[in-house]
């Protein structure tokens, strides 16, 4: 492994009670009982279990999902590139690939990254078990350039660490690879053979001297759990990347924090950002999403606080996982966007596989 971390120690511990919105003070990651808590939001509480089966239960699908083929091909076109040469940047700058979800291919310059890679065709415990995708990912395993050099994991939920993949990938690339995590997953990685894994707090930056690149972890109002037995014993977060001439931002899976605006932190630490992915799906109802995943309207005013220039909207388009209309994200956000008075093309989304690039 090369690099090394760099740990920016908050300037204090946030009171959980406040209310200044603007506050400075950087906010750190807390335990209690052995469990990761969102200090920052003492009304964040995941819905109880039966609370949640009572929405599964009564909830009416409003996703309509075409069941023809041909016609999600028309209305949600994947770009599959028969070439896999072609994805791969020859010159400076910075490219972003939409997989599908929450998983992108992303290169800046020479460092070439996934973020929250998933190749399969369900989540679940096992591979016959739980959603399955009604878009494919835009790119497979074999796809990728030889020279991959890091994975980055915003949290240990099934449809964002994906068993399968992670197999695949070690098998792959090996200790060519290198893994990054929130602290306490770094043990599920080395369980499962992969031994080159970077595990980082809130705040904390590790240098990759081999390409230059900085990489952060960063703030994020959600929860984790792979099981019935580790609720919250792992970090979540988002990222910052960054080198002599780029910035990048993942926002990873998020509420909005509306008592301490952590995102107008993450900006004004390490923005302004050249390209952020910000998700935009899997909002509805709000009563049972608002606390772990943000809205559109949400998702425009994270690319405000950390100083976007331009934004991508993902985790939309892939799986049903919430009450929206398959195809309302991209046109609420649309109308977001327009509503902050921003220009259309600061804030947009991609098709699966299509090639974003800036200089």
């Amino acid at each position: 492994m090369t690099g090394q971390i760099r740990f920016r120690q908050p300037i204090v511990t946030v009171v959980a009670t406040t209310t200044d919105k603007a506050s400075n003070e950087l906010v750190k990651s807390r335990m209690e009982n052995g469990r990761f808590i969102n200090s920052f939001n003492p009304q964040f509480k995941l819905p109880h279990l039966g609370v949640f089966l009572i929405w599964k239960i009564t909830s009416w699908n409003n996703t309509r999902l075409p069941s023809n083929k041909k016609e999600l091909d028309k209305i949600l076109p994947v770009i599959r590139h028969e070439k896999p040469e072609e994805l791969y940047l020859t010159k400076l700058g910075l490219r972003f690939i939409w997989i599908g979800h929450a998983s992108c291919f992303i290169q800046m310059n020479n460092f070439r990254f996934l973020v929250d890679s998933i190749f399969s065709k369900r989540f679940g415990m096992a591979s016959f078990i739980g959603p399955k995708r009604f878009r494919p990912p835009a790119l497979m395993i074999n796809d990728l350039s030889d020279d991959l050099d890091a994975i980055l994991i915003s949290h240990n939920h099934l449809d964002h660490l994906d068993y399968p993949s992670v197999k695949q990938l070690n098998k792959r690339y090996g200790e060519r690879l290198t893994w990054f995590c929130g602290r306490g997953t770094r043990q599920w990685f080395l369980d499962n053979h992969v031994k080159n894994v970077v595990e980082l707090d809130w705040w904390e930056e590790y240098h990759f001297s081999k390409k230059e690149v900085n990489i952060a972890f960063c703030p994020a109002q959600h929860w984790s759990r792979r099981t019935s037995f580790d609720l919250n014993k792992s970090l979540w977060g988002s990222y910052a990347v960054w080198d002599a001439t780029h910035k990048f931002y993942f926002a990873g899976d998020t509420g909005y924090t509306h008592n301490i605006s952590i995102f107008r932190q993450i900006g004004k630490k390490y923005g302004p950002f050249d390209l952020s992915a910000v998700p935009i799906g899997a909002y509805k109802p709000r009563w049972i999403m608002e606390a772990q995943h943000v809205s559109p309207d949400e998702a425009v005013q994270i690319h405000i606080d950390v100083q976007s220039k331009k934004s991508i909207g993902i985790q939309w388009g892939t799986w049903a996982l919430a009450d929206e209309f398959f195809m309302e994200p991209p046109k609420k956000l649309s109308q977001a966007v327009k509503n902050n008075q921003l220009h259309p093309s600061s804030f947009i989304v991609v098709k699966h596989g299509e090639i974003f690039d800036l200089p």
